[in-house]
Order: structure tokens, then C-alpha cells, then sequence
């Protein structure tokens, strides 16, 4: 099966790390909590820092977690990650998700969170989480979706920084929008039993607007999203440093208020 990628939007700029550290399973997987228990093994893939990762081995062991991603610098702090909680039941593999090198039946629940957005074929992808995903098994997605993302006070800069975003992940190969097409995709990748659901996180105290609005300022002009929106005629470096700007200015609202929401699903093999 020809692999199908697409360029990862965001990269691993420390600001983008940062966000991904601050991901649990319990603010960023609560849908799939109820289907875990002590001693199944899981796959979870895309697993950036690590994170979800040790929250995930920690409540299945002696259960074992597989943590994959694309990128191998990453791994590298999921490791730390997983050591500085004391866990052994994780093991660690650069994987393609369109492709993963694993057996048929190897895993009793397969996990991806933020990641179908951004491959190049999430019908594919799919597939292969429910081809390497036990009978009675369990594959769960949960996406974001850009296009809902809202907040107040309204913010025309904001609303740029949205269209900006959108147009750079299609231009990449991804689908921004992924959270209200995980159910379609699961469709087409053959799974009959889903269970779709929707989740937020939202951001309104002084401390968390900060933290949001901070971290994608410094997004929109350091990271690799930056670079692909100026590389392919996006935007300029001058309007990147304006939505900063407006990040910046949001953040101090006190009335500020942003939610995102997400797409999940549970899919039963």
C-alpha cells in the first residue's frame, strides 16, 4: 500500500510542544477512559511528548502501550516523559500511520488524538488502526475542528488567523475540519459499530488565556506553520506578526473566552 503523508502543520516548535505537554487523558481523552482496564494492550499513535502516552500506560498496566509518531526527535521526550513517571510498559517505534509495521490483531485498543487532521489519507489511516486492532478491539480518534473553533470579543485579526490556518493545513495536505468528519472517515475505512461524540477544551481564566493566546503568538511567527505560510505565499512575515500582535491583545480581555471543540470516536472491531 503506497504510504499517503502530509506535512505536519505545526512541527515541533517549543511553543507547539508546549501545548502538547499540557495535553492528559483526562482533558484529552475522557471519551475512551471507560474502555480501558488493567492489562490490555494499547497502540497509541502520534504520541508527540508523551503525555497522554504515560496517563494511558499508567492505567493499563501491566498492560503495555506502543507509542508511535513520525517524527523520531519527538520520541525521544516521550521517553523522558515515561521514565520521569517510573513507567516500564512502554515500548517506543517511528511509524506511518498509513502503513504501520504490525501484525494483524496485535493491539486491543488502537488510540490517535490530533492526528487524522493532518495525514495525507485519514480513510487509510483508518484502516490500518482497525487492521492492527483486535476483534472486540477498539479504535478511537479525536480531532479538532478549526472551522468551529469561536471566541469573544470578536477579533477580525482572530478571524484572519482562522482562514490563514485553514488554507495553510489544506495546502499541506491535511484537513483542519477533521472533528465533523471522523464518523464519514470511519464509515469509509468499513467500520459499522461507532460511537461519535464531541468534546471542548476552553480557555477563560487569566492564566489560561494567557497561556492560549501566548503560545500561538509565538506559533504564528516561529514555528513551522510560520514558515510554511510564508514559503507558500500565505502570508508575509509583516501580517504573521500582526495576528500576533492580536493574539497578544486578546489575551488581555478580561472578558476573553475561546473554546475548541473536537470530534471523537469509538469504533468497535
Amino acid at each position: 500500500m503506497p504510504k499517503e503523508t502530509a506535512v505536519y502543520t505545526h512541527g515541533h516548535h517549543e511553543s507547539v510542544l508546549r501545548s502538547h505537554r499540557w495535553r492528559t487523558a483526562a482533558n484529552s481523552a475522557a471519551y475512551l477512559l471507560p474502555e480501558l482496564r488493567s492489562g490490555l494492550d494499547v497502540l497509541d499513535v502520534g504520541c508527540g511528548p508523551g503525555t497522554i502516552t504515560a496517563d494511558l500506560a499508567a492505567l493499563v498496566a501491566p498492560g503495555t502501550v506502543t507509542a508511535v509518531d513520525s517524527a523520531a526527535d519527538v520520541l525521544e521526550r516521550a521517553g523522558e516523559t515515561v521514565a520521569a513517571r517510573g513507567l516500564d510498559n512502554v515500548r517506543f517505534a517511528v511509524a506511518d500511520v498509513h502503513d504501520l509495521d504490525f501484525p494483524d490483531d496485535s493491539f486491543d485498543v488502537v488510540h490517535a488524538h490530533q492526528v487524522l487532521q493532518h495525514v495525507g489519507d485519514p480513510v487509510q489511516a483508518l484502516r490500518e488502526m482497525r487492521r492492527v486492532c483486535r476483534p472486540g478491539g477498539t479504535v478511537a480518534a479525536r480531532d479538532s475542528d478549526y472551522g468551529a473553533f469561536t471566541w469573544y470579543p470578536s477579533s477580525p485579526a482572530l478571524d484572519g488567523w482562522q482562514e490563514l490556518y485553514r488554507r495553510v493545513a489544506r495546502a499541506n495536505g491535511g484537513e483542519p475540519d477533521a472533528g465533523r468528519r471522523l464518523r464519514s472517515w470511519a464509515r469509509r475505512a468499513g467500520f459499522t459499530d461507532i460511537t461519535s461524540t464531541a468534546g471542548t477544551w476552553c480557555f477563560a481564566t487569566p492564566d489560561e488565556r494567557a497561556w492560549w493566546s501566548g503560545l500561538w503568538a509565538e506559533r504564528t511567527t516561529a514555528s513551522v506553520y510560520a514558515e510554511l505560510a510564508v514559503r507558500g505565499g500565505h502570508a508575509d512575515e509583516a501580517r504573521l506578526a500582526q495576528i500576533a500582535e492580536a493574539w497578544r491583545a486578546w489575551g488581555e480581555e478580561p472578558d476573553a473566552w475561546f473554546m475548541v471543540p473536537h470530534g471523537e470516536i469509538l469504533c468497535r472491531v
